[in-house]
């Protein structure tokens, strides 16, 4: 049985919510609808510097893209952690 490319996988995907679904990563629906279209341009932006060649590679860029769009709602003045972003491991 021959194994998918990453690639392939995750150009199958139709919406944000089947990558975040596929790559086990807990999210809150309301940030997805709120910031949908930044959250995919920034993953796919991550996907095409990082060249990912598996599952957790792919994963990483996703996470990383949740957490910028999270981070970047933030106080910058302030030193408060990452609230509702269940992927941030920067608590």
């Amino acid at each position: 049985m021959a194994q998918i490319p990453i690639q392939d996988t995750i150009a199958s995907f139709t919406c944000i919510e089947e990558a975040l679904d596929y790559f086990e990563i807990g999210f809150d629906r309301q940030f997805i609808e709120e910031f949908r279209e930044p959250l995919t341009k920034r993953f796919v932006g991550n996907l095409l510097l990082a060249k990912p060649d598996d599952w957790f590679s792919a994963r990483r860029a996703l996470k990383n893209a949740y957490c910028k769009i999270q981070r970047g709602r933030l106080d910058r003045h302030t030193r408060s952690a990452c609230r509702g972003c269940t992927t941030c491991q920067r608590r």
